[in-house]
Parts: structure tokens; sequence; C-alpha cells
């Protein structure tokens, strides 16, 4: 490959879908993004239009070529990097969804958890699939769609309809859609679904019948990095091979250079997604975290990590911007919590949809502890940081638990690692420095890494350590007995919310 060339990453994100165009050594050259509509039918309900991701995804590709003043003919693949664990029916030969994409973060499955759970309790597919029961995973969200969308599962056992996360349905339009679209996902995808052995990489029909899903729904399981077919709609982009996809967390980790044993990442988004590299052996977790695919390249072993998963972080910030209004911008924040010294006692516990890793609590619900007259919109600001802070350091304790593994420094990424007040208080409460990149956009970047490593483009793994450099480094600067009695308030904040539903 000549310097000419590009890497083109699509990444279908939470809250908006991107394009970024990269050059060999890791940098972009151009990008461009589109927010989508966030559709709330019910408390905990959360939903997405996948015929208005598609249209944005389209959008942007062109946008952002136009934006790096590159031709299609310059781009040598792309890759395809996504939300995970969202969930998508769609007609195959219509190609119009027969319901909205329930996202990762929508709760309404809870009873049917309980249900598939049973007497075996929510860990009974846990040692298969490295997943517990809940609501957060693709394939009840799937059972879900088939029991409540008149005609559905009809249609599913005719072998009509397809189910995928956002990467097959990006993959499947981008590959012609109805006219001979490829349905496919990758290793790390279908390891979210609760329907694959994280062992053997296959799905397995035991559990899907369970679920009551036919597996004629399913997408053919392929690896991170290969080619996989060529974009062929008219557009831009026609003709190029497509030929990465990592779901986002996984993509980050592989962004932020995270490839051996012991590396970690954690990502500061929507939800907040803390990775640890354990190699090709499956680490089971005993504390409460995820054991899942990190990545697989071709024909190279399998690469597995822990995972810890937070709901609910940058969520909070657009939270207190959209419903209670105390900001006007996300960016607002830092400056709000800036205009008070501490927290004056106030802790906020954001668990919108229960609490996930390392807690795994569906009952739980929000909570604003510590509240006096003293309490002002500042204290507020600064406790919505500091939850991200706190719920970053239970993860990482139960990492250390699960895998004797001690952090030496964090490496993090994600729309969040700009508020300098909130990277220097999770510094301040783990005890070690943390890191954040010179290329910040580590989860395009990860699926542009997968794409052209299949074709090339980069030679090895070798590269991608080279490419990575950091920008900034935070230490820590918060006196050890401080740091543990807030943890241990946090921790009886955190007490309150059990019960709620």
């Amino acid at each position: 490959m000549t310097s000419t060339t590009f890497i083109a990453s699509i990444d279908q994100g939470t809250t908006s879908s991107r394009c970024i165009i990269f050059g060999h050594d890791g940098k972009p050259v151009g990008s461009a993004q589109k927010e989508h509509r966030q559709i709330f039918p019910r408390a905990g309900w959360v939903e997405h239009d996948a015929e208005e991701i598609w249209v944005n995804v389209r959008e942007v590709v062109g946008a952002a070529l136009g934006n790096a003043d590159v031709k299609a003919q310059d781009i040598a693949a792309v890759g395809i990097t996504n939300q995970r664990e969202t969930a998508l029916v769609w007609d195959r030969s219509t190609g119009k969804p027969v319901y909205n994409a329930i996202v990762w973060q929508d709760t309404r499955t809870d009873q049917l958890c309980k249900e598939l759970a049973g007497d075996q309790g929510a860990d009974r597919y846990q040692a298969i699939t490295g997943l517990p029961l809940s609501t957060y995973f693709s394939g009840p969200k799937v059972r879900w769609i088939l029991d409540n969308v008149d005609g559905a599962r009809e249609r599913a056992e005719a072998g009509e309809l397809c189910f995928g996360t956002m990467d097959s349905w990006v993959l499947w339009n981008l590959t012609g859609g109805t006219d001979g679209g490829i349905h496919i996902t990758d290793v790390t995808n279908a390891s979210r679904t609760m329907l694959m052995d994280i062992e053997t990489l296959q799905w397995r029909e035991d559990i899907c019948a369970d679920f009551g899903i036919p597996t004629s729904m399913l997408p053919e399981i392929k690896t991170s990095s290969e080619v996989y077919a060529e974009v062929r709609r008219r557009g831009v982009l026609a003709g190029v091979p497509i030929s990465g996809i990592l779901g986002d967390q996984q993509a980050a980790t592989f962004g932020q250079a995270c490839l051996s044993p012991g590396e970690a990442k954690n990502t500061y988004g929507t939800g907040n997604f803390l990775l640890l590299n354990t190699g090709t052996t499956p680490v089971r977790s005993e504390h409460g975290l995820l054991t899942t695919v990190c990545y697989k390249l071709g024909d190279a072993d399998t690469v597995y990590a822990l995972e810890g998963s937070v709901a609910v972080t940058g969520s909070l910030v657009q939270w207190l911007r959209d419903n209670l209004g105390i900001i006007r911008d996300a960016a607002d924040i830092e400056e709000l919590a800036g205009t008070v010294d501490d927290n004056g006692g106030v802790y906020f516990v954001p668990a919108f949809s229960g609490l996930f890793a390392p807690r795994w609590r569906p009952d739980a619900r929000g909570v604003v502890s510590g509240l006096t007259r003293f309490a002002n919109k500042g204290h507020i600001a600064r406790a919505a940081l500091e939850a991200t802070a706190f719920q970053t350091r239970e993860v990482i304790d139960a990492m250390r638990a699960d895998s004797d593994v001690e952090l030496t420094t964090l490496k993090v990424d994600g729309g969040m690692v700009v508020n300098e007040l909130l990277m220097q208080f999770q510094s301040d409460v783990l005890g070690v420095p943390v890191v954040r990149p010179e290329v910040n956009e580590t989860t395009a970047l990860g699926a542009a890494y997968a794409a052209g490593l299949a074709v090339g483009y980069w030679s090895g793994e070798d590269d991608i350590r080279a490419n990575w450099t950091a920008d900034k480094t935070w230490e820590p600067d918060l006196d050890a007995d401080v740091r543990e009695e807030m943890y241990a308030t946090w921790n009886r904040a955190v007490e309150r919310t059990y019960d709620s539903v």
C-alpha cells in the first residue's frame, strides 16, 4: 500500500453514526458525524429507528470522504464498529425492520430474563456464553420482538426474518440489502448475544431453543479481521472491501493497542466499558464481570477479555442537560462542577437502567444521597462526574480479584476524557496514573486496524503498537484515607438503590 491510501471506519454508536478516514499513522484525516433520535416509548424502554441510522451512515460516509478530500479509489478497506447489544429484526425480502432496534440500555426483558433463569439462576448460561442473564444482552430482546410483534414468530420460523446487531444491519445494507446483502456478524458481537459458545465460537442450538429463537434468523459468525465482501451499493465506496468488524468496546481496546495480557482500557461514552486483555484463555469471573471475546484476527488464536460494563455515565450528563436543564451543553458540566471545591457530601448513583457490573441489580433505580440546604447544582454536577469514577473503581476492584493483575496505569478514551476534572478524580480514586492517547477516536481506529490488517495495509500488531502515543497523563493527588472514606460513602449510597422496582 502507498502512503496515499487510507482506511474508512464506520462507527455506528448509541447516539450517533460516524465515519472517520485514517492514514497509515493511525491519525484521522477527515470525519463526519450525525446524531439519531433516542426513542423512549415507556419508562425503561430505549429504541432506535434503524432506517434512520442507515440513512445517516450513508450520509456520513460521503461527508467524511469529502472532508478528507479523498476519493473511493484511495480507500483500501472499510471497517465497521457498533453499539454491541442493540438488537434488530428485519425482513429479508423487503429490508424493512419489523420493529425499532431495541437498544442495549433497554430493560423491558427483565421479567423474561427471570423466567429464563428459572431455578438455575442468572448464571444458567454463563459457563457457555460468559454472560449472566440480563436485559443488557441481545438474545432476550429478539425473543421479545418475536413474542410481541404481530406475525413476527411465524415469519421468523418460515425463514423470512433476519436478526442482527447494528454491524450486521450496516453490512447487509452496504453489500446490497435485498439484492444479495451478506448476513454476517463477527465473534465479538456474537459473544454479546447470549447465544454463542465463547470457546467454539458457534451458535448454541440448545440455548436458541430455550430462548425460542429460530437459528435461521442468525447471521453467520466470522472473525474480526478478514475480507467479508465488497461494498455493492451504488455510492461513494462501491467496490471497496469490507474487512473488519469489532463491537465498539473491543474496537476501542484494539485501537488502544491493549494487545498483551494484562493491558486494560476504559471507554467513557454513553456508558463506561473497561476491558482487560486476558490472552487466549477465557477467564471465568467470580466477581460479577463478563467473559467476552476481545478479538480474533483471521486464523490466529482467539483473544479474550474480562469486561466491566457500567450502564450510565455520559448519558447522566445528557440527563442533567435534557431532563433537568442545569447545563445547556454537555461540555458545560466541567465548568459547573468546578464551581465547588468538593461534592458537599452529595453522591449520585445513576441506576437508570439498573446496575450492571459488578452488581447486576436490575431492580436498582437512581439515587441522589446526602442532600442538604447547602447543596447546589455545582455539587450535583460534581457528584455526577464522581459517579463515573466510582463505578469504574468498582469494576477495577473486581478485575483485580478475578485476574490477580494489579492495574498500574489506566488507558482511557471516549467523549468524556476531555473532561480534565473527571480524569483527575479518576486517577485520585484509583490511586494510579490515567493516560489519554493522542488519538482519542480509538473505537473507530480499532475497526480501521482490523480492516487494514486483513488487506495488508498494516503488516501486524507491531504497527499498531508503534502508532499509539500518549497525549496527557494524570497522577493521583488525593490522600488515601480520604479516597477510601469517599468510596465507602459511595457504596452506602449504592445500597440505597436496591429493591426499587
